[in-house]
């Protein structure tokens, strides 16, 4: 037989207990408990039964930073069978676009399959080749439409559903808090990976909160649902407010303050401009070759709450600009409550085009498919100032959330 982590547990009564003991220690913490916490506090009772597979990279951690697939591999009351990896990768070794591929996790011998990029039948058949009963899924997300870990959430739901297996999320915190939706409406025609239907730019919402809400409003087929929810998180809480540890999602997510602007500054990469890959302060600094302080000078009269734009120069290690010596901006928040990344983000865009002869779009209009039409990018090139392209998708907004409103699970 060969030797694992489950089978000694299995053949050492003892050491089982203590690890069912530390299992549940994992489980409970002072505040907000995440899914995963009240999952293990409630002995895993939606997984009873059930060969399991789970969804999930590096941000699917404890409070102790322990991954919560080596935790559940050790607990004999868990039959895990299968990981599956997003875009980076299970254990988020890949740059954007890229993944790991099939692979034996060497941790734990699991089986690890790559889901990125795919969907529909393709994906039910991995799920059905697993041999799994229940997909979990269990991702930090950022709160941005096109942060592509949603929409694998939505692709495995509906692979689940294809495939006749149930579908468990445990929830996570949104970090830039839930207070309210903002942003353009993604138009069905411009449906991408960076945004499957028609929900805001930034949604305000929670993983399980957008399980909910693709279940009721957009799969063909509904999944056997179930939501582990957290306890103790309000609304209107920022990531740092939890006691919660930090693992970025993503190689260019390094802290919750990228979080917090990305929604916002993430359009820059549907323009020539850099919008800092390549840098410690990836979607914090922007800019490209010939711009000089003029931008954050027409940046800063824009009076946008919240924010100053410093002027900045930086050179990339990779990405745009690759070691170039480049001007810009540097985005620093003093009053979080007040900032509104998507309308500085616009604000951005206009003043870059302003004030820089060289600004483009990119050549594949990929700013549409980020921002869900072609409105944004159409009223900026016409010339209209910052409140004008906002008020563009105000009725769509209004709509998107009175839909929003029905799936809200917390206050």
């Amino acid at each position: 037989m060969r030797l694992t982590r489950r089978t000694l547990l299995a053949a050492t009564p003892a050491l089982a207990a203590t690890t069912t003991s530390a299992a549940a220690a994992e489980g409970r913490g002072r505040g907000l408990r995440t899914g995963f916490e009240r999952l293990v506090s409630d002995g895993y009772s939606p997984l009873k039964d059930q060969r399991v597979g789970i969804v999930t990279n590096p941000t699917g951690i404890t409070r102790t930073v322990r991954h919560i697939v080596d935790v559940m591999h050790e607990d004999p009351r868990v039959d895990l069978r299968a990981v599956f990896g997003p875009e980076h990768g299970f254990r988020g070794t890949a740059q954007a676009g890229g993944s790991e591929g099939r692979y034996d996790d060497p941790a734990t011998g699991l089986p690890v399959y790559d889901t990125y990029l795919k969907s529909g039948q393709a994906l039910a058949d991995i799920f059905t080749a697993s041999g799994v009963d229940t997909v979990v899924f269990d991702i930090q997300d950022v709160g941005a439409r096109f942060y592509t870990y949603i929409w694998t959430l939505y692709d495995c739901m509906e692979a689940a559903a294809l495939a006749g297996k149930r579908f468990v999320v445990l929830d996570r915190p949104n970090p830039v808090t839930g207070r309210s939706a903002e942003g353009p409406v993604l138009h069905k025609e411009f449906a991408t990976f960076v945004g499957r239907e028609p929900i805001s730019q930034a949604h305000g919402m929670t993983v399980a909160e957008l399980a909910l809400l693709f279940n009721g409003e957009f799969l063909t087929t509904p999944v056997p649902l179930r939501t582990v929810t957290m306890s103790g998180w309000r609304r209107s809480q920022f990531y740092d407010a939890m006691r919660l540890p930090w693992v970025p999602p993503s190689p260019n997510m390094p802290t919750p303050d990228t979080a917090l602007v990305y929604s916002g500054t993430c359009l820059f990469e549907g323009t020539n401009l850099s919008e800092g890959r390549g840098t410690t302060r990836p979607f914090e600094l922007l800019g490209a070759e010939g711009i000089d302080g003029r931008w954050a000078a027409e940046a800063n009269r824009q009076k946008l709450p919240g924010v100053h734009f410093r002027e900045a120069y930086f050179t990339p290690t990779f990405s745009k600009f690759q070691g170039k010596t480049v001007g810009g901006v540097q985005i620093h928040v003093h009053d979080r409550d007040a900032y509104d990344p998507v309308r500085t983000g616009i604000a951005l865009l206009v003043t870059a085009k302003k004030v820089f002869p060289g600004f483009t779009w990119r050549s594949d209009n990929w700013i549409d498919k980020l921002t869900g039409s072609t409105q944004v990018r159409t009223a900026i090139d016409a010339g209209a100032s910052t409140d004008e392209v906002v008020e563009g998708w105000q009725g769509e907004l209004t709509a998107f959330r009175r839909i929003r409103k029905k799936y809200l699970l917390y206050r």
